[in-house]
């Protein structure tokens, strides 16, 4: 449905090792970088763009506002939580089964630099 999201960063190096250790248990990766952007994808597509910016969306945990990413299998789920929270994210919900969203909804939640609220999904029983 979309092709791709682009968010504002204070801290651009911040956010590279964030999102560097934080994806890549999803098999993504920055894909292209420069003073004013990182392109975070898999096989040539960026689907996240990040750019420096001096006003990032402020953090609001009521707004809902949150990205998710597919995760290839549970394991790689726990991956990006450990890796997020070693790379400086914060804990925003350990990786397990969410029954309220359905029989295999298997997730985990943290918080980027910024205070953008980041999600790793799995929907298979492995």
């Amino acid at each position: 449905m979309f092709n791709h999201v682009s968010i504002g960063v204070r801290d651009l190096a911040a956010s590279r090792k964030f999102y560097d250790a934080a994806l890549a248990p999803l098999g993504l990766s920055c894909l292209s970088s420069g003073e004013s952007h990182l392109g975070y994808g898999a096989k040539g597509a960026i689907g996240l763009w990040l750019g420096p910016t001096g006003h990032p969306v402020p953090a609001d945990e009521r707004s809902g506002l949150h990205f998710c990413f597919d995760a290839p299998n549970r394991a790689s789920v726990r991956a990006f939580y450990e890796s997020a929270l070693k790379a400086g994210g914060r804990d925003n919900g350990k990786p397990g089964l969410r029954k309220e969203y359905g029989d295999n909804y298997y997730a985990a939640f943290v918080v980027d630099p910024d205070g953008y609220r980041i999600e790793a999904y799995c929907g298979s029983a492995e």
